[in-house]
């Protein structure tokens, strides 16, 4: 190892080299050449400051404003700047996308969909946005990671309304690439200030990733090649407006929908293409689908995206939900008489990760209703889950195997259910700085109970609570349609029907600023114009 003094002696050749005064046959006390550790320094230097200056920002959350929730600061997670890169699998210090540029990330904050964002928190979470990113103007280009789906407070499009404020600090140059959550909105606000856009092409979103990185890459090519800016982007409004458990892309219209999009986006003259479902659980003028294709042939530009809405539009009466779908208690009748485990069932009116509260009850009261759970000799069923944090410190107190009896859930939506009393055995205990959960059974039925609210999307999620999921007979979880995970270890599979604030019924939602008419709302409209807006 070089001794002190040779750093001394390495710090004062550097300086001399910078003045072009450069000694030779300088040595380390170790008897390692100087003279080419200054060279590799002094052109990794000048490396670095030819590389493009690339910001990273972003918030990500979408909202169900028919939700009584609110999502405040607090349910945010945020990254700043070294930490930033840790969101993606593809900025590894070593990989061929980091070594491209010099990033500044700035900040990025993401939370688990909820209820509508405070005021207070938006305006919180853009000025630190903003702080950071005035630390290191200034930049070549910003790779903005959003949803798209955020509601806030006395705020419509606040993505739109974000890159404005951004660009008020970054100024108008740098180029701006977007990528976003195919159930995002899309306004033409958010359209006109960003210059490159993509986002998912898969619901389950297994690309989510993928895409982000396609974002990233397509920025660095147009930096590379110096064309810059697209010389065209193409925007058009399809007034469709339909959950995501209608559109997977596992399933038909939306499979081959969604398979027309890669084609499209490698056509000579286009940069990319993309198509968005919008979120149907906010009721704003900004909700309804979009699609927008980007590129610098103005022809092929035009005409892709109206193919590509006129595609989507053509096959609007034939998304159905992805899984059989029934009321809850057709879902639970034909879980008890199949043989196949598990017999999964998605509590969908309150899907966490769709917007729902996560505590309504109007499903699990029902079920502490139902004999078939009552004797500890039932069919097994496992209910994920329910917020309950004082069930979940009296679990604690009371220890493994212990009698508890205290009230869950709806702590923040009792529109439909109030908080149910839970009476039963605690069963196991995983203990959490941040969210601890515990199992109580009563019955054959054992009901996860959580310091806040938790989605399960994982097979390990069961797992790590002792449960054999493949081995149980039903297994009941507040989701939409069932993340790769625990599809592939679902014996069969319907969807309820159930209450919460995101029901899947759009019919009897009380929509009044969306823009109409609107399919399905309006069954029987006309066909739209399906125009094609071109921003050169």
């Amino acid at each position: 190892m070089p001794a002190v003094s040779d750093f001394h002696a390495l710090a004062g050749v550097i300086e001399l080299a910078t003045k072009k005064r450069l000694p030779t046959g300088i040595r380390f006390s170790s008897g390692i050449l100087l003279l080419p550790c200054v060279l590799l320094i002094i052109t990794a230097c000048n490396r670095q400051e030819q590389l493009p200056r690339i910001a990273i920002a972003g918030i990500a959350i979408e909202c169900s404003t028919f939700s009584p929730a609110k999502t405040v600061e607090e349910d945010f997670s945020i990254s700043k700047a070294e930490e930033v890169f840790s969101r993606y699998d593809f900025m590894a210090p070593d990989s061929v996308l980091r070594q491209k540029a010099h990033w500044l990330p700035a900040m990025y904050s993401r939370a688990t969909p909820g209820g509508i964002v405070t005021r207070e928190t938006y305006e919180s979470l853009v000025s630190q946005t903003l702080e950071e990113l005035k630390k290191n103007l200034p930049y070549d280009a910003l790779y903005f990671d959003i949803h798209g789906a955020m509601s806030v407070e006395g705020l419509d499009d606040p993505e739109g309304d974000l890159i404005l404020r951004i660009k008020e600090v970054i100024g108008n140059k740098p180029l701006i690439s977007t990528c976003m959550d195919l159930h995002g909105n899309v306004s033409q606000r958010l359209a006109e200030n960003t210059d490159l856009i993509t986002c998912y092409r898969m619901a389950p979103h297994e690309d989510a990733m993928e895409s982000k990185r396609r974002a990233v890459a397509n920025l660095l090519e147009r930096i590379d090649n110096g064309k810059g800016r697209p010389a065209f982007k193409a925007w058009v409004k399809v007034p469709i407006l339909l959950p995501g458990e209608k559109t997977s892309t596992r399933v038909e219209p939306a499979k081959s929908l969604y398979a027309k999009v890669a084609p499209a986006a490698a056509r000579e003259g286009i940069i990319d293409a993309a198509i968005w479902i919008g979120y149907a659980w906010a009721d704003e003028p900004r909700n309804h689908a979009v699609v927008m294709v980007t590129g610098d042939d103005k022809n092929v530009v035009e005409t892709t995206a109206g193919e590509l809405a006129r595609a989507f539009w053509d096959v609007r009466h034939e998304f159905e939900f992805i899984a059989p779908t029934a009321s809850l208690d057709e879902c639970l009748e034909k879980a008890l008489a199949s043989d196949k485990k598990p017999f999964m069932i998605s509590d969908m009116g309150d899907n966490p990760t769709a917007g729902g509260a996560g505590d309504v009850t109007w499903t699990l009261a029902r079920l502490l209703e139902r004999p078939e759970f009552r004797s500890p000799r039932g069919p097994k069923l496992i209910y994920a889950s329910i917020p309950g944090p004082k069930m979940v410190e009296k679990a604690q107190e009371a220890g493994i195997g212990a009698k508890v009896e205290e009230t869950v859930g709806a702590m923040v939506d009792d529109r439909y259910q109030p908080p149910v009393l839970l009476s039963g055995t605690v069963e196991f205990i995983r203990e959490s700085d941040t969210n601890t959960e515990v199992v109580i059974k009563t019955g054959s039925m054992h009901v996860i109970v959580t310091q806040k609210r938790k989605p399960y999307h994982y097979e390990s999620d069961f797992e790590n609570l002792g449960f054999k999921p493949r081995e149980t007979d039903i297994i009941m979880i507040k989701v939409g349609y069932l993340p790769e995970s625990v599809y592939n270890m679902r014996g069969d599979w319907m969807m309820a029907l159930t209450r919460g604030g995101v029901d899947q019924n759009l019919l009897e939602l009380p929509y009044q600023r969306i823009e109409r008419p609107m399919y399905p709302l309006d069954p029987d409209m006309p066909d739209p114009t399906l125009e094609v807006k071109v921003w050169k």
